[in-house]
């Protein structure tokens, strides 16, 4: 079975081999790259080179990267030298990925509704359009994340409306989804453009990263979104530990993998029955 989970479950920064050790020990076969995502480090080709060279000793497989923005370098920055370093720093997540046979990397886009949210938004756009053409030569493309507020919904649609699915789609956030309601009616109109997922529960209150079935989601309904969506791939989760502390790391990547196991199956029954292949993540 192909299950994915994110690198960082319990940290996302320094030496990512024991994270990917626990991982791979539990039964995954496909990592979300999540290490490093909110700093303004540069993975070099050696850095990169040998992250591939791991990845195959532990028998896993990059599903797809979560990409950046740093302290100094924001490719949505009304400051033009920090908007110019965040560019250059998601260009080389771009790489990256390439480098290490995937095909697709999660942004955050940043929101606005004061006075100035169309200057804000020309901003992402104008980012967007200068990194289009890294994709295009790259052969990666750009999921756009829900975040924790229901109003950034129609800066999404307009977003997808504006840019190809060869470039642009959706990554489906269902922690951020719980915390915002609508999130799931949102997700099945725009369930044609989704491109990647964070899987994760939570009790409404807050961004949680509960392993799934530990909160108030509605994973039947998303479940069924999700058969019937242009997404592909295997089932994939961005937990954290730290509601799990009476857990160790094995444990708790165990909990991880079965929760995993029950997701997949609901996503290929419903595959099934409206008769798609019920396998992702060949």
């Amino acid at each position: 079975m192909n299950l994915c989970v994110n690198t960082d479950f319990v940290s996302g920064t320094g030496d990512p081999y024991p994270c990917l050790e626990g991982i791979a020990r539990a039964g995954f076969t496909h990592v979300h790259w999540c290490h490093e995502w909110c700093t303004d480090y540069i993975y070099t080709d050696r850095d990169v080179q040998a992250i591939a060279s791991l990845l195959k000793s532990l028998g896993l497989s990059l599903l797809d990267l979560h990409a950046s923005a740093g302290r100094n370098s924001r490719w949505v920055s009304s400051d033009e030298s920090c908007r110019s370093a965040g560019i250059a720093l998601v260009a080389n997540r771009i790489a990256m990925t390439a480098g290490l046979g995937s095909d697709a990397i999660v942004l955050h886009i940043p929101y606005s509704d004061g006075p100035d949210s169309q200057a804000w938004f020309d901003l992402v756009c104008r980012s967007l359009d200068e990194l289009e053409p890294v994709c295009t030569r790259a052969g990666v493309r750009i999921a756009i994340e829900n975040l924790l507020k229901s109003e950034s919904w129609p800066q999404i649609n307009e977003l997808i409306a504006r840019y190809s699915p060869g470039f642009l789609g959706l990554c489906y956030d269902s922690g951020h989804g719980n915390y915002c309601p609508g999130s799931l009616d949102n997700l099945e109109q725009l369930k044609n453009r989704l491109l990647a997922l964070h899987l994760h529960d939570n009790d409404g209150s807050g961004d949680q990263h509960k392993i799934p079935f530990n909160g108030s989601v509605d994973w039947q309904r998303l479940a069924g979104i999700i058969a019937v969506s242009s997404y592909s791939k295997c089932v994939s989760m961005e937990v954290s530990k730290r509601c799990y502390q009476d857990l160790d790391e094995l444990r708790f990547l165990a909990a991880a993998y079965e929760a995993g196991k029950k997701l997949d199956a609901m996503v290929a029954g419903g595959r099934r029955a409206a008769g798609r292949s019920p396998e992702g993540c060949a």
